[in-house]
């Protein structure tokens, strides 16, 4: 039977991830799976649980939050206008698909090699958002044929490996390609439920050894870490929607890929026994 303390402990410091990712979400435009990663690794970390598969856990659970994070997402920007239904159906095979390769590699691989694999692919968000400019493009239109039958897999593939859904890809993809930014972070919530739902399917089936997993744990998702956060973002991204308002966005941007090169690097210290 789990210590009601250490359930009181958890609760608490789930609140207090919840709270900061909600508020990074509607500060930044960027979905709180880039934080919520890190934050439910380190939180299970300090609580004593140090089951295997505990970063298999931490992206999985974080996706579980973008399946309804992104509903909410998509719903609002949907009455703005600003979801380009075409790129979404055209690519949701190809990212579906790569989500599922993505969720089946994760459920075989250690948490060693997952923080390396997550800590070098949020450095790599994080350069991209520190140095991009507004005027960079790749194309005029979104890609098509053999191309999008390419890169549609790999943003699943990649978002599941980091836990996020799809405005770390889908974002920087779109606006390279001609696509408003508006437009582009409303498109990228339908990539976000594209990503999450499949994966949290899988996530949900898979078969950890029960010593030492977090409680509230089914398959691979924890579904008291999954209610605290939904509940915990849904309260505070509109704060931080509305101090976005009220800040410069450039230097947001600037600070936040800082705060994402410092996550990334402190992961492949702690993979590396640092």
């Amino acid at each position: 039977m789990t210590d009601p303390a250490l359930l009181v402990q958890m609760f608490v410091l789930l609140l207090a991830v919840g709270a900061f990712a909600g508020v990074l979400a509607g500060l930044l435009g960027v979905g709180g799976g880039i934080v919520l990663v890190p934050a439910f690794f380190y939180t299970f970390q300090a609580l004593g649980y140090d089951h295997p598969a505990l970063m298999q856990i931490s992206l999985a659970t974080s996706l579980s939050t973008i399946v309804v994070t992104s509903l909410r997402s998509v719903h609002s920007h949907h009455k703005k206008s600003a979801v380009i239904w075409d790129i979404l159906k055209g690519w949701a095979p190809g990212i579906m698909l790569g989500a599922v390769a993505g969720m089946l590699l994760v459920a075989q691989l250690r948490t060693t090699t997952l923080q390396y694999l997550f800590g070098g692919l949020v450095f790599s968000v994080g350069l991209y958002m520190a140095f991009s400019r507004a005027h960079w493009r790749l194309g005029d239109v979104m890609p098509r044929g053999i191309l999008r039958a390419v890169l549609s897999p790999l943003v699943g593939f990649l978002s599941v490996l980091m836990g996020v859904g799809g405005g770390s890809f889908g974002v920087p993809l779109m606006t390279l390609h001609g696509v408003s930014i508006h437009k582009a972070v409303g498109t990228a919530a339908g990539f976000g439920l594209l990503i999450a739902a499949p994966a949290v399917i899988g996530f949900l089936l898979t078969d950890l050894s029960p010593e030492d997993l977090p409680p509230g744990t089914v398959g691979s998702v924890n579904l008291i870490a999954f209610a605290i956060i939904v509940s915990m973002t849904f309260l505070t991204a509109p704060l931080g929607a509305r101090m976005a308002h009220a800040l410069d966005g450039q230097r947001l941007k600037r600070i936040f890929a800082v705060f994402l090169l410092l996550v990334a690097s402190n992961m492949v210290r702690k993979a590396a026994g640092w």
